[in-house]
């Protein structure tokens, strides 16, 4: 006799909106490598402004292939409100996340973005009442935190970091983040779910170059290696596919769990980091790393 939650996660629907929440972790895992490596001399600011570019493609280019595209004027006026304050938002973390992947390390900037699922988690069930299974989200929300402290230890062959600066921009890219997830809920309502990606990309793209232009960074457009460049669109394709994924399980699914199964990217993303860039984990960091996936999985079955 199996579990109600757990039986319920793997019937039809909600398997689908899950497949989804785990696709969307995978290509965001992805992301985080290819931006790696696409700002090692690039301006993060410039990087992200031209990745929105390649996203923003992406996403109109799949709203058309489920002929969703024609449909904008459709609309409402509370659903492209919030459509664009999760948008700026975006955009926000973006700039933020960007930042401090350029000053510090992925398996140390990942950990941090991610603590987005703890308060994410908290924010829904205040604002949506997903209380069930409260006692699991809260327990979960402390794993994660404790194993996200786990793996912050300073060690002295750290790669590429400089200063302590990317610290906060690791947290502000986390509340950021956290705050784009409640309002695309919102602002998803009722509008297909490649439609509002593609919308909201529209807002990220403003609010990027918003801020290349505002901090005299547009003559370094013209400079960006090609091999970054390469790397830097390829960030953007994956962006797409994650969100993609990502609203469409936001949309169908419960996002106290949708968020935290999307949050397992840092799998991915510190999988690759070691083998890309060498970075090295000690046992107290890949047990914090255990104890993050255990709690997010916990949130996602047992709820």
């Amino acid at each position: 006799m199996g579990y109600p939650a757990f039986d319920e996660l793997f019937s039809k629907g909600h398997f689908m909106w899950l497949l989804a929440a785990a696709g969307s972790a995978v290509f965001a895992g992805v992301t985080s490598i290819l931006a790696k490596c696409g700002i090692r001399r690039t301006d993060p600011d410039v990087a992200t402004a031209i990745r929105t570019i390649v996203v923003l493609a992406f996403a109109w280019l799949m709203a058309a292939v489920v002929g969703s595209a024609g449909q904008v004027g459709s609309i409402s006026a509370n659903s492209l409100l919030f459509l664009g304050l999760s948008g700026f938002s975006t955009g926000a973390s973006w700039i933020c996340y960007f930042r401090a992947l350029s000053e510090g390390d992925v398996n140390k900037v990942v950990p941090i973005d991610k603590c987005s699922t703890v308060l994410t988690v908290l924010l829904a069930i205040v604002l949506f009442g997903e209380t069930q299974g409260l006692a699991v989200k809260l327990l979960g929300c402390v794993g994660i935190l404790v194993g996200t402290f786990m793996m912050l230890e300073r060690r002295e062959q750290d790669h590429d970091v400089k200063g302590e600066s990317w610290r906060w921009y690791a947290v502000a890219s986390a509340v950021f983040a956290a705050l784009t997830s409640i309002l695309a809920k919102v602002g998803i309502e009722g509008v297909e779910s490649n439609l509002a990606t593609a919308v909201r990309t529209c807002f990220v793209l403003v609010m990027a170059w918003v801020v290349v232009v505002m901090r005299g960074k547009t003559g370094q457009v013209r400079g960006i290696d090609s091999r970054e460049l390469l790397f830097i669109c390829l960030s953007g394709v994956a962006t797409g596919a994650s969100w993609l994924c990502y609203y469409y399980a936001i949309q169908n699914g419960v996002v106290s769990v949708v968020v935290p199964v999307d949050k397992l990217s840092i799998v991915v993303a510190m999988a690759f980091s070691a083998t890309v860039f060498g970075e090295r984990y000690t046992r107290r960091s890949l047990s914090g790393l255990a104890l993050i996936v255990a709690s997010t999985l916990a949130m996602a079955i047992f709820r």
